[in-house]
């Protein structure tokens, strides 16, 4: 399994515009065959910052979708970044 978590900062103001232009990133991914979970989220104390959640079954399906990423309108908005990758293994029913 891979985790990919982080946040992404834009200008407090262009935050809503922002998430609503990933409304179809989320719905894609979502869809996407491989995609466990998918989650662009506004941070509830920080007016410029966006949370960022996935959880991928392997690398194959993460590479697949992974060629549809922000565009360039989205990744200009963005000022600062830190979204890392967790590979996790051996994860099963407690």
């Amino acid at each position: 399994m891979i985790i990919i978590a982080g946040w992404i900062a834009v200008d407090p103001e262009a935050r809503d515009a922002y998430l609503r232009d990933c409304v179809g990133v989320v719905e894609q991914a979502r869809a996407a065959s491989g995609c466990l979970d998918f989650a662009i989220s506004a941070d509830p104390a920080d007016a410029g910052r966006i949370n960022v959640y996935e959880r991928w079954e392997s690398e194959q399906p993460l590479l697949a979708f992974r060629d549809s990423g922000p565009d360039d309108a989205q990744t200009s908005m963005i000022r600062d970044a830190e979204v890392l990758r967790y590979e996790i293994s051996g994860v099963g029913p407690a």
